[in-house]
């Protein structure tokens, strides 16, 4: 719709003119050293702007405004609507940093955003107005953004839409992928505001958390003992060697409280080993208040390095000492944690993980958290086709296995593999405001599109998760050095390679490798071992100069035994 370059102006100043013309004068005006801009089509879908010319070390910022249809996908319950914004899959891209928001309105309320290819940062403006931003750590991530919102047809009930993808390899030719978005109500009942939160915040104050860290997690503490209503309650726990708590039990927030937790927190000092599993047993134990919903926000910098350190022996005793069915929602800080353990200690209480890199803030995440946190609007959730146990074989493989609690805002994805074409409904049932409630959607296959290419590969992606999930706690537990090669996790890491290798992701047992055309991929011939010849292989290289691949061809090798940065690349 228009084209224009800051140096110019800072209005768009661009005219449409005949292709040929506008090459024409614009060649013109570069003899001349002067500052043109081009736009043109270079194919379908593809525009080249040329620009010139850009200062040494300067920026030359151009604008481009163009205007596009979004069609919608309408169910009974909801309608989906997806936006596209093309970027190529190659590798390289990922040196070219780029940013994206989006600013959704709409005159019905949205029910929630989802993006199945970058992580993005959602915040509600209204029911009908959500803005959008694309995560850091996603913005060095190669192909096409793409993002979803739904608008349910009904403001009070759950917006659901399932995206298909065919694959002749499953259910003899009828079956393939489905991908599940479900999204609470934008704007729930007040039906929860009677329920009563009672918050244990378990703060690591081992040696690592020194400076900015410690100082962070004070202030999220105190953030999310504020943010209570009156008449809630709260209790603080710090460890680092050993274990200490601001009470013996949950307080009720009140001016006095509130003044005391401000100064316990104040003297709370980073020095010492990390004791993960007697803080988590600590915050467990305590019997909660009766008609509370209890919950924990528990925050760590690093590993286990004191008392008991194996990850499935503190995940059994979590297990054990969370008897109140207390929610843990865990908070990484930093690169040294373990993510698997917290990971596991947040799924097994249908709760979630958040991770702080580090050079984001603890008391924003932290915070954001909790926000949400005013009781699960559907607890305890049950994915079912309908019609009994015929109708159950034909949806498997659902990732993930368990699902979570959704409390407000939140939005439920699952993913799995369908058998056959028939249309069935799926039943998702559970505890929705405090009252046991059914909801039905329509599943459809025969909608199934390869445009959804992008929905077995996030399926793949959760499965594989879950089988390393399964092989670190196997290796864990019997102390096995190298999971590739040991009988109990050989099978395991098969899958993981297999699955890998058919959708593209990486993992600690592939790797990446591209090759110049005609070449092996490898360097001098004695660096060659007959492992790496046949995995080259097996991914579709020649093993000899004259079976190269294409140039800029990347494939994933299979990297026996060993992680990603020590396999050939």
């Amino acid at each position: 719709r228009s084209f224009g370059i800051d140096s110019l102006g800072s209005e768009p100043t661009a005219k449409l003119l005949p292709r040929d013309e506008a090459r024409q004068i614009y060649n013109s005006i570069v003899a001349k050293a002067r500052d043109p801009g081009l736009l043109e089509f270079a194919g379908y879908g593809v525009i080249k702007s040329s620009v010139f010319p850009v200062p040494p070390g300067g920026t030359q910022t151009v604008r481009l405004t163009y205007e596009q249809l979004l069609t919608a996908d309408g169910t009974d319950k909801s309608d989906r609507v997806d936006y596209v914004f093309p970027r190529t899959e190659s590798l390289e891209s990922t040196g070219v940093m780029w940013t994206f928001s989006a600013d959704i309105r709409s005159q019905r309320p949205i029910s929630t955003v989802y993006s199945p290819s970058h992580e993005i940062v959602t915040e509600r403006i209204d029911p009908n107005h959500i803005a959008v931003k694309l995560m850091a750590n996603s913005l060095a991530q190669p192909g096409s953004f793409r993002l979803s919102y739904l608008l349910p047809r009904n403001g009070d009930d759950l917006a659901a839409s399932v995206l298909f993808y065919p694959d002749p390899e499953i259910g003899d030719g009828k079956g393939g992928y489905f991908l599940l978005l479900t999204g609470l109500p934008a704007k729930t009942p007040d039906a929860d505001k009677g329920l009563q939160r009672e918050v244990t915040i378990v703060i690591d104050r081992s040696g690592s958390m020194r400076g900015q860290k410690i100082e962070q997690a004070r202030e999220a503490a105190l953030q999310v003992v504020e943010g209570l209503r009156e008449g809630e309650r709260f209790n603080i726990i710090d460890y680092s060697d050993s274990i200490a708590s601001f009470s013996d039990k949950p307080v009720v927030k009140d001016g006095d409280s509130i003044a005391k937790a401000r100064a316990y927190l104040k003297g709370i000092q980073a020095n010492g080993g990390t004791n993960i599993h007697d803080a988590v047993v600590e915050a467990l134990r305590q019997e909660p208040t009766k008609g509370t919903l209890p919950v924990v926000l528990f925050l760590t910098d690093g590993l286990p390095t004191v008392g008991q350190t194996s990850e499935s022996a503190i995940k059994e005793a979590a297990a054990k000492a969370n008897t109140f069915n207390r929610r843990v929602f865990t908070f990484g800080v930093g690169f040294d944690v373990n993510a698997p353990l917290l990971r596991g200690l947040s799924l097994q209480t249908r709760a979630a993980s958040t991770f702080v890199l580090p050079e984001e803030n603890v008391e924003v995440k932290v915070g954001s958290v909790f926000r949400k946190l005013s009781g699960p609007v559907l607890a305890m959730p049950k994915l079912s086709p309908a019609g009994g146990n015929d109708a159950g074989r034909a949806v498997r493989e659902i990732q993930p296995a368990a699902l979570p609690d959704l409390y407000d805002g939140d939005q439920l994805v699952v993913l799995g593999q369908y058998t056959d074409a028939a249309s069935r409904q799926l039943v998702l049932e559970g505890n929705f405001l405090g009252k046991q409630r059914t909801f039905e959607f329509s599943f459809e296959p025969a909608k199934a599109t390869t445009r959804n290419g992008f929905v077995p590969r996030l399926w793949a992606g959760r499965k594989i998760a879950t089988l390393i999930d399964q092989i670190r706690q196997s290796a864990a537990d019997s102390h096995i050095a190298d999971p590739a090669h040991d009988a109990k996790t050989k099978e395991l890491v098969d899958e993981v390679v297999r699955l890998s290798t058919k959708w593209g992701i990486l993992t600690e047992y592939t790797a990446f490798l591209a090759v110049e055309p005609g070449a092996t991929g490898f360097g001098a011939a004695d660096e060659v071992t007959p492992a790496m010849r046949e995995a080259f292989k097996s991914a579709g290289g020649g093993g000899a100069p004259s079976g190269g691949r294409a140039a800029g061809n990347i494939d994933l090798l299979n990297a026996p035994g060993a992680p990603a940065r020590s396999a050939p690349a």
